[in-house]
């Protein structure tokens, strides 16, 4: 498990280049450090060389072994170049982004280690760059981070395992807090990728604060990352895939035997399952494929379906485009377990409204998706009591969800399904009209909205008087019944005394 640490130690010998120097190079300062661990060998700069950039080429490396007592230029020939050329030219091919000129090569033949320190340094500074703009905002100016908003509000995520539709939403029971992990070791100097082990200190969703180990209780360098992401893997993947681990370089000096430290803290200790990737990966896959051909709710007319080709698909969500689309902008959005969509066949089967493309034929690669990749509808026994057309009924307002209106069961279509309209504003023509299957949640009978104290929303252009006269008359109601029972015990009691005076 632990053969994974291995050395990152470099031979510092350079070979000779068959190109000819136009200057001997510098030699490396002395007052590099090379810091010694249980045979583990790693070069840092101590910072007081500092670093430079070549003004002609834009080279950055150890100031000491650039060129000159101004060490501005990296060699003679970008001194000499810098004269003849403008300044203006320089900055514009760096600008450019272009690579390193002949004339810069020279520092390649610098021993590894001077280019590790060059390196180390630049590399410092760059994450110091980034801590500090990280610190001055909780939002990363890069987009919205998950992370920071739950850690400076103190938020709790829902956990993935509440979401059984969304990926790894069944087997999300392997991650939990103080499980271990590889990931890449960003506190590092060195210029390959490197990993090491850190533990979840807290989740939220698919994403987990991670701290390394050897940081104990120090937080300043926690971080967020997303547990399904290609860089998490179980402890003992370095090992098994030649990949070193390497401490970070804050607690470089912390322990002078990494290897017994790790064993020390990973006995008894969780990790990730070894096909945890391949769960990931295949949750990650879906049914649907584009150009695959479905039925699809036309947004213009409710009330009939059209054809519309699947264009991607993202998380389980589908971007569908209308076969006549020319430009492929006439799209929308929808869940592959949504019931806007059907198979191709569908409308037929059940009669419900279709517009017919003016597409003869399926173009090139689309193909019809299988029936079967699409929910089974509930059966429903309808030998009993059923719907017919003209029913009324309370429905939600599919162009309005907040809203519950008055209805009518406009037409009885097979396999459960009704066209349902909402009264007051449907089209003349019925264009409006929407499909809901029986078992909807989105339907209810008459009564449903007074009973759960909801406001109905009436057909348009009601009278006033004619909202408030079922709670008016229900009222009326009441009151008088309660006035008639009290009566009602009034005179029990009456001839209750009488009768016993009576009696005496």
């Amino acid at each position: 498990m632990f053969d994974g640490y291995d050395s990152c130690s470099e031979d510092t010998s350079s070979s000779s280049s068959s190109e000819e120097s136009e200057e001997e190079v510098a030699p490396l300062p002395s007052n590099l450090p090379i810091i010694k661990n249980n045979g583990q060998v790693y070069t840092y700069p101590d910072g007081k060389s500092g670093m430079a950039t070549c003004e002609m080429c834009g080279m950055v490396g150890v100031r000491d072994a650039f060129y000159s007592k101004t060490k501005r230029f990296c060699s003679v020939s970008c001194s000499r170049s810098y004269s003849s050329n403008s300044k203006k030219a320089s900055i514009l091919a760096r600008l450019q982004g272009k690579p390193p000129t002949k004339k810069a090569k020279v520092l390649q033949k610098q021993p590894l280690v001077a280019k590790l320190a060059a390196y180390a340094q630049y590399q410092a500074t760059l994450q110091n760059q980034a801590k500090t703009k990280a610190g001055n905002s909780a939002i990363s100016v890069e987009g919205f981070s998950w992370g920071n908003y739950i850690n400076s509000n103190s938020f709790i995520a829902a956990p993935v395992a509440c979401f059984k539709h969304a990926p790894m939403g069944t087997c999300w029971g392997d991650i939990s807090e103080n499980v271990r992990i590889e990931v890449p070791n960003t506190d590092c100097s060195l210029p390959t990728k490197v990993f090491w082990i850190a533990g979840i200190i807290k989740l939220a969703g698919y994403n987990a604060l991670l701290r390394y180990e050897g940081f104990e209780n120090d937080s300043s360098l926690d971080f967020w990352c997303n547990i399904c992401g290609s860089d998490i893997h179980p402890v003992g993947w370095c090992a098994a895939s030649g990949k070193p681990l390497v401490p970070p370089r804050t607690v470089q000096h912390k322990y002078t035997n990494w290897k017994a430290f790790l064993v020390k803290r990973l006995t008894g200790a969780k990790t990730l399952p070894p096909d945890f990737s391949q769960k990931v990966s295949e949750s990650m896959q879906y049914p649907f494929k584009p150009c695959m051909r479905v039925e699809v709710v036309d947004k213009r007319h409710l009330c009939r379906t059209r054809v519309a080709v699947v264009e991607s698909v993202i998380g389980g969500r589908l971007r569908l485009v209308y076969e006549e689309s020319e430009d492929r902008t006439d799209d929308f959005w929808c869940h592959m377990h949504s019931p806007l969509i059907h198979h191709i066949g569908w409308s037929r089967s059940i009669g419900h409204r279709f517009k017919r493309s003016d597409i003869t034929k399926k173009q090139d690669g689309h193909f019809d998706t299988p029936p079967h990749l699409f929910a089974k509808v509930k059966e429903v026994d309808q030998s009993g009591e059923w719907f017919k057309e003209g029913m009324k009924l309370e429905a939600i307002d599919p162009l309005n969800l907040s809203t519950i209106c008055v209805a009518t069961i406009r037409k009885v279509l097979a396999d459960g399904f009704l066209m349902i309209g909402i009264d007051g504003s449907e089209a003349a023509d019925g264009s409006d009209w929407f499909c809901y299957h029986a078992t909807s949640p989105s339907i209810f009978p008459v009564g449903f909205c007074e009973i759960n104290m909801i406001e109905l929303t009436p057909p348009r252009g009601t009278p006033f008087w004619y909202k408030h006269s079922v709670s008016s008359l229900a009222l009326f109601l009441c009151v008088n019944l309660l006035t008639f029972n009290i009566a009602l015990i009034l005179v029990v009691v009456r001839v209750f005394i009488h009768s016993m005076y009576e009696y005496v």
